[in-house]
C-alpha cells in the first residue's frame, strides 16, 4: 500500500494540483528537488497517511509518497529541506526517521 498526498496549489490551476495540462510528472517536478527517506515502523495506510501528513505541513513540500512495505518516504518539494525538519515531522507522526535512503 502507498500514500501520496498533493500539497494544496494556488486557485487558477487548470488540471492537477500542480497546474499541469497532462505534462509528465518529470515536468511538474522540474527545479524542485526530490528526497527519498528510511522510516521506522511503518507497517500499514493508517501509519503511510500519518507520515504523509505530517511531511506534507512542512513549507515548501508539493508531494509525500510513502510506502510501509519498504519504509521509504519520497518527498518532492520546492527546495531541499533539513534533516532536522524532516525528523521532526517523522517524530511527530509517531515513528523513526533512519534517514535518507
Amino acid at each position: 500500500m502507498t500514500t501520496e498526498t498533493d500539497t494544496p496549489q494556488a486557485a487558477g490551476s487548470c488540471c492537477s494540483s500542480t497546474g499541469s495540462c497532462g505534462e509528465g510528472a518529470a515536468d511538474a517536478q522540474a527545479g524542485g528537488v526530490t528526497t527519498v527517506y528510511e522510516v521506522k515502523g511503518m507497517t500499514c495506510g493508517h501509519c503511510e497517511g500519518a507520515v504523509s501528513e505530517e511531511i506534507s505541513g512542512i513549507e515548501g513540500v508539493t508531494s509525500v509518497k510513502a510506502e510501509a512495505a519498504t519504509g521509504r518516504v519520497t518527498v518532492a518539494s520546492a527546495a531541499a529541506l533539513t534533516d532536522e525538519a524532516v525528523r521532526a515531522a517523522v517524530d511527530e507522526a509517531g515513528y523513526e526517521l533512519v534517514g535518507r535512503a
